[in-house]
């Protein structure tokens, strides 16, 4: 089993960023993993917002390229999302996620509210 806890969410203003960080708490983490970032709004389902491998590999999710930017500290078992160009429809519960050995573990999330 292992726990995630996300931080750094929060209001902020159409076209302002915010920079959500990531940690592992506790559990074993495999020397093969990839981690990422989930949201989840209101009556809608959860989706897979970016991604990042080990070794630096990035993936985006269309909604938020060019916006988003994916990053981790391999030695603290770290994610981070730096989100900038905040758009109101990116209001959600963003939750970190790491993956290994086939099995996704998820945080228990972080509040991102953008007005307009």
């Amino acid at each position: 089993q292992v726990q995630l806890v996300e931080s750094g969410g929060g209001l902020v203003q159409a076209g302002g960023s915010l920079r959500l960080s990531c940690g592992v708490a506790s559990g074993i983490i495999l020397s093969s993993n990839i981690m990422g970032w989930g949201r989840q709004a209101p009556g809608k389902q959860r989706e897979l917002v970016a991604t990042i491998t080990k070794g630096g590999s990035t993936n985006y999710a269309d909604s938020v390229k060019g916006r988003f930017t994916i990053s981790r500290d391999n030695a603290k078992n770290t994610v981070y999302l730096q989100m900038n160009s905040l758009k109101p429809e990116d209001t959600a519960v963003y939750y970190c996620s790491i993956t290994q050995r086939g099995y996704t573990y998820w945080g228990q999330g972080t509040q991102v509210t953008v007005s307009s």
